[in-house]
């Protein structure tokens, strides 16, 4: 059977983005609209004319609105199977017409609760009747077209041009998909909340709330699809950043980027981070950023080549100017001067992104990982110590320096992957083991590294979790390094602790790891 032109939609959104064009077209194709509240304002304010949805069901809206499209009249008009002769009889048993187009963008929930709202008015704006009306178009996408996006439009419009007003079942079927998609993530946007408010454990059942940015040109390899979702609701971050300039984010570049990224939101004083694999291969912090980067870079400046940089502040032209001199795939800030962006414009391949503050760093954030039939859910790593939660196991004290390029080193090791082993001075990373299957070759490669820049003479040194045995501490000394902040935690800590005091170094526990797999 052919397809019918659409005969009556009925439209209620909250994004009156692009609504009035969007309505102005299907009454060009004489389609009738029914509406609501706001949205029935605006159209008969363009001039549109519009029929009330309380006129007609014949019942008007109740509990201050909670109560308005529930209704027979409605619902039967979406979902009557109309090559059923049952249904056919039923509806015009009851007088109901068919809607062949449903038009419904939802209350806006997750941009309350971000709005930092108090709990009633979140509740307030969960909606019942978009997400009904919706799954019900959907379910029936066989006669009905269910639009839940502005984005949407465009394409509903252009078929209706080219079928004589009618809307393919292709094209009904993608927007049916789309529509599940939208409810799915605005419920569990809604049950994310909810297990945030009560605490607890983990719901049984969880789904990302998360909304598609971008179609990447691969994922990590070019044999591999990919795509770049942003939360629900939205967060400051990589995801949601502006980029101003340079070829389009590859998935290597998104993921890289956010390594940079939280590393240096580690940071409340002027720092940078580089990164490369997803591993920072040079930190540094202080009161001047040229002379951070120039200490970052001095980590590891072979790395750094085709790296990604993060910066907790703006960035004006000096720094700019030294960036360039290197080639980078991404640098992202909160932001960028105008003059900063002048220099960046004469690399034009290079991708410059500014997230316009830092992303918040919270213990209420989840991670999630792929694993095969299921996943991983876990906090984010918030883990945060001070000198005060550290325990000083060797005979000798650290010095005030010690203690304070300890802490930053800590502060990195967290972002380094497992094992991992980090020297730092002067309060910038000197050296940096990455991924190895031993501790002992991590602390190597890492002071192996440092040979050929900066020097792991006189630095500290950090690891992520304990030493199982002295060796891997043994190596840190013959590097150079005076003190050691570590878990602690080892079966064999009196042995690591001795060859410490053997060696004269410092060293202190912090009981807690920082695995990063």
């Amino acid at each position: 059977m052919a397809d019918k032109p659409i005969a009556r939609a009925l439209i209620s959104v909250s994004d009156k983005t692009g609504l009035i064009d969007f309505a102005r077209a299907l009454a060009r194709h004489k389609v009738r609209l029914l509406s609501t509240g706001g949205t029935s304002k605006a159209l008969k304010e363009a001039g549109l004319a519009v029929t009330e949805v309380s006129a007609h069901t014949g019942f008007p809206e109740i509990l201050d609105g909670r109560v308005k499209t529930l209704h027979p009249m409605i619902h039967g008009g979406i979902l009557a199977n109309r090559d059923d002769p049952k249904h056919r009889t039923a509806m015009e048993g009851h007088s109901i017409d068919p809607i062949d187009l449903i038009v419904v963008n939802l209350y806006p929930f997750a941009e309350t609760i971000a709005s930092g709202a108090d709990y009633d008015t979140c509740i307030e704006n969960i909606d019942v009747g978009g997400p009904a009306m919706i799954r019900a178009a959907a379910k029936n996408h066989a006669y009905v077209a269910v639009v839940t996006d502005p984005g949407e439009y465009e394409s509903v419009i252009a078929e209706m041009d080219a079928n004589n007003g009618a809307v393919g079942l292709p094209l009904r079927s993608w927007l049916a998909r789309e529509a599940y998609a939208r409810t799915s993530s605005y419920d569990a946007t809604i049950s994310d909340w909810l297990t945030r408010q009560q605490g607890g454990d983990w719901p049984k059942r969880i789904t990302l709330p998360g909304r598609r940015m971008q179609t990447l040109r691969y994922g990590e390899n070019p044999h591999q699809k990919a795509a770049v979702y942003r939360r629900t609701p939205v967060e400051p971050g990589v995801a949601t950043a502006e980029q101003h300039q340079g070829k389009d984010l590859s998935y290597n570049n998104y993921n890289d980027a956010d390594a940079a990224l939280m590393a240096v939101a580690e940071f409340e004083d002027p720092a940078i981070v580089i990164v490369k694999h997803a591993n920072p291969c040079g930190v540094a912090g202080g009161e001047n950023l040229g002379d951070a980067w120039d200490k970052a870079l001095a980590c590891d400046p072979v790395s750094a080549f085709g790296g990604v940089v993060a910066v907790n502040r703006t960035i004006d032209a000096a720094l700019a100017g030294k960036m360039s001199d290197l080639f980078l795939e991404v640098v992202i800030a909160p932001s960028v001067s105008e003059e900063a962006q002048a220099v960046f414009s004469e690399k034009k391949n290079l991708r410059v992104l500014t997230t316009g503050e830092m992303p918040h760093l919270s213990e209420a954030r989840n991670t999630v990982k792929s694993i095969s039939g299921g996943f991983l859910f876990q906090t984010e790593d918030f883990g945060e110590i001070g000198r005060e939660d550290c325990k000083v196991v060797t005979d000798r004290e650290p010095t005030e320096q010690e203690w304070t390029d300890m802490l930053f080193a800590w502060k990195v090791c967290k972002h380094v992957k497992s094992n991992a082993i980090v020297y730092a001075r002067d309060g910038a990373t000197v050296g940096v083991g990455a991924g190895q299957m031993s501790r002992v070759d991590s602390a190597q490669i890492a002071a192996s590294k440092s040979a050929k820049a900066a020097g792991t003479e006189g630095s500290v040194v950090a690891s992520d979790a304990f030493f199982p045995f002295a060796d891997g501490l043994l190596s840190a000394i013959e590097a150079g390094a005076t003190a050691a902040i570590q878990p602690g935690g080892s079966v064999r800590d009196e042995e690591v602790i001795q060859a410490a005091n053997e060696a004269g170094i410092a060293m202190v526990f912090t009981g807690m790891r920082h695995f990063r797999h």
